[in-house]
């Protein structure tokens, strides 16, 4: 255990290295050689490359690093994603019926979109139909999207605290509308908590990945039995 520890916090070391520096090739290396391992690409995920990501985006916040280094990070995060980890996970499920359809996103004030693009991902290899939004989207564009594809679960993510807000607005902004029976809203990102979702009323929070689709299947089955 303790040499699996090690392993992880050094290629978490070497990954955060390669990020700040834009070595895209390093980057894709150290995941390939994690993946060789024994890690799974959730694993990688959620216990190497999304500490990484949150470490760059909580010194973002705090003015440590600038827009260009964030986006040196998010080239090879983005390159890790595609060569690796989207490569492994269809290679080990292929796709199934459709077992509902979810619109995603990244909240409005937020460009990272790795942990989203990740769970979009493997919502599709899990059945779903994703409508993914892309980043920086606001609270009335989910709504219209989720109208607009008649999807019934509502997926907000974000890394960054001064974006979360915008995920009570969405709870908020249904309930105004009469609306807030006929979806379901899952809340994640690194920032976020149970607590939190709670508290905005979301119907469920992801803590990472894998979690989220283990919810998001939940939800589907919920809205079948309502």
């Amino acid at each position: 255990m303790a040499d699996k520890d090690e392993s992880l916090k050094q290629a978490g070391a070497d990954l955060e290295k390669a990020m700040m520096s834009a070595e895209t090739g390093k980057g894709v290396e150290i995941a390939q050689s994690m993946l060789d391992k024994g890690l799974s690409p959730s694993q990688f995920f959620v216990e190497v490359l999304q500490p990484v990501l949150y470490e760059i985006g909580k010194r973002f916040e705090r003015l440590e690093i600038f827009l260009p280094e964030l986006m040196k990070a998010a080239k090879v995060a983005k390159a890790i994603q595609a060569e690796v980890l989207e490569p492994s996970l269809r290679s080990g499920k292929g796709e199934t019926t459709s077992v509902g359809s979810v619109v995603i996103g990244t909240c409005k004030g937020d460009i990272h979109d790795i942990g989203k693009n990740m769970v979009a991902l493997m919502l599709q290899v899990n059945g779903f139909k994703v409508y993914d939004l892309g980043t920086d989207v606001s609270a009335q564009s989910f709504i219209d999207a989720a109208r607009e594809h008649e999807a019934k679960i509502i997926a907000m993510s974000s890394l960054l605290t001064t974006s979360m807000p915008y995920m009570g607005d969405l709870t908020k902004r249904l309930e105004g509308l009469g609306l807030r029976k006929e979806y379901r809203v899952i809340v994640g990102g690194a920032p976020v908590t149970q607590a939190y979702a709670d508290r905005i009323g979301a119907d469920a929070y992801g803590s990472d990945a894998v979690s989220a689709v283990q919810q998001c299947l939940s939800l589907a089955k919920s809205t079948m039995q309502s």
